[in-house]
C-alpha cells in the first residue's frame, strides 16, 4: 500500500534499486537520498502525538542511546494527517569525524505508518558550521542542556551551531538543506484517502 503520493522534488532522481521491499528512493546532485517507506506495523513512537513533552523526551533519549542526537521534533500537519517531524544528527558511518543529517515526517496511524526522509551526509572539510557559530555566541553559550531533556547522557551534544537562525548563514550545509527539504515536502506530499481513512494513531500499546 502506498501511502503518501506526489513526494518527487525537483532536482532528485529515482535511484536503481528504488521501489522494492525497502520503499522508493531518489538522490540529488548533492547526495541527498529522499525516501518513502511504509510500515504495516504498529508505530514504534514512545507517546502519542498530542503528549508532546512525552513525545519529544523520549525520542532525545533513544536517539542519544543510539549515537545521535536529536535536534528538533515537532507535531505538523502533512496533508490531512498529523504527523512527527524530525531532525536528528548520527555520526557519518566509518569516518573520523563528520556528520548525516536526517529529517524525516512520519505519519502514523493505528497499526501501520508512513514515513517519508531525507538523509543529508557532510562531505568535504566538515565543521566549519560549528567553528563559526562558537566563535560568535562564545563557548559557554555554545553548548547547551537539551530542551527536551536536559538530563540527557551520550549521543552527540545539543548546541547553538543546530539552531536554524544559522541556516540563511549557511544555505549549503545538509542541516540546511535537510529543513529545506522538509518544508517542500509539507507543500508537496498529498494522503491517500485510503490511508487517511485508517483510525488514527492513539499512542503504543500497553505491554502486560
Amino acid at each position: 500500500m502506498r501511502a503518501l503520493l506526489g513526494v518527487e522534488l525537483p532536482g532528485y532522481r529515482p535511484l536503481d534499486n528504488s521501489g522494492g521491499e525497502h520503499g522508493d528512493a531518489w538522490m540529488n546532485d548533492e547526495g541527498d537520498v529522499l525516501s518513502l517507506h511504509y510500515f504495516g506495523l504498529q508505530p514504534d513512537l514512545p507517546a502519542a502525538l498530542d503528549d508532546g513533552p512525552a513525545l519529544r523526551h523520549a525520542l532525545t533519549h533513544w536517539t542519544a542511546q543510539a549515537g545521535g542526537g536529536l535536534i528538533e521534533a515537532t507535531v505538523k500537519r502533512l496533508g490531512e494527517l498529523p504527523a512527527l517531524r524530525q531532525i536528528l544528527k548520527v555520526p557519518l558511518p566509518q569516518q573520523p569525524s563528520g556528520q548525516v543529517f536526517i529529517g524525516s515526517f512520519t505519519v502514523p496511524r493505528q497499526g501501520c505508518s508512513t514515513v517519508v526522509k531525507i538523509q543529508a551526509p557532510e562531505r568535504g572539510m566538515t565543521g566549519m558550521r560549528e567553528a563559526v557559530v562558537m566563535a560568535k555566541v562564545g563557548p559557554d553559550a555554545y553548548f547547551r542542556p537539551h530542551p527536551y531533556a536536559p538530563e540527557v547522557q551520550g549521543g552527540l551534544p545539543f548546541h547553538a551551531a543546530d539552531h536554524a537562525q544559522w541556516d540563511a548563514e549557511f544555505p549549503d550545509h545538509p542541516l540546511s538543506r535537510v529543513r529545506r527539504t522538509l518544508d517542500a515536502l509539507a507543500e508537496a506530499v498529498t494522503v491517500d484517502p485510503g490511508f487517511a481513512a485508517l483510525p488514527p494513531f492513539a499512542g503504543p500499546v500497553a505491554r502486560a
